[in-house]
């Protein structure tokens, strides 16, 4: 029996589903299972942000097949208690990690990154746990910067301010004033990346974190927009 919350899931036949998971010490697995009806039906639990105990067939785990067949599911815990713009928020987590976790990356660290983010949503919204979850992904795809040294080798100073170089890191730059980071033009404060590192950001540093993670994500997402952003600027407007 492994933990695990659905991501995602479709239909595949008229009682069967395929469904995208992210799996405590395994990563993304996508498996396959039959809903059922009435009174034996699992539809109810088969939903994103809700903790599952799941069991997947011996042959589908010895075969290492791409889709694997579920044998038990069953809820873990109760649902985690999304609204308003921590659901949006749980979306948007749900769709990185369909979007840019294959299969074959076995990720296992994660799922108590995803765990814990969901947590925080669930007690209070804050874009600051969207911050550290988008560095724990980026850190797992191997394209997370330094957040300890600039591209001198130097350790990062807090009172400096540094420019992004794709591939190099940060680079430690002479400016009078802090500039708002957005798409590779401005400044980034070495206080504020220091505070990312250590997932301790301050609301007067969420803009800057929000530009950089956005920054490093969009060459990985593509020209696809994300749907969970439009939630969002819906619910702004």
């Amino acid at each position: 029996m492994q933990r695990g919350y659905v991501l995602h899931h479709r239909q595949f036949r008229e009682s069967s589903v395929i469904v995208n998971l992210l799996i405590e010490g395994v990563g993304r697995v996508d498996a396959i299972t039959r809903v059922g009806s009435g009174k034996r039906s699992i539809k109810s639990i088969l939903q994103p942000f809700q903790p599952l105990i799941i069991q997947f067939s011996a042959k589908s785990e010895a075969k290492n097949l791409g889709l694997k067949n579920i044998t038990h599911i069953e809820a873990a815990a109760p649902a985690m208690p999304l609204g308003g713009y921590s659901l949006y928020s749980g979306f948007y987590l749900n769709e990185l990690l369909v979007r840019l976790l294959s299969v074959e990356h076995q990720a296992e660290g994660l799922f108590l990154d995803y765990h814990r983010a969901l947590l925080a949503l669930a007690k209070q919204f804050c874009s600051s746990h969207l911050r550290y979850f988008e560095m724990a992904l980026l850190l797992e795809l191997g394209a997370l910067p330094s957040l300890s040294y600039d591209t001198q080798g130097d350790l990062l100073d807090k009172h400096c301010q540094y420019r992004f170089i794709t591939e190099s890191g940060f680079l430690p730059v002479v400016t009078t004033q802090e500039s708002y980071f957005s798409h590779g033009k401005g400044c980034l404060s070495g206080a504020m990346l220091l505070a990312l590192a250590a997932q301790d950001l301050q609301p007067d540093q969420f803009n800057q974190a929000k530009g950089l993670m956005r920054y490093l994500l969009n060459p990985l997402l593509g020209n696809k927009p994300l749907l969970s952003r439009q939630l969002f600027s819906k619910k702004a407007d």
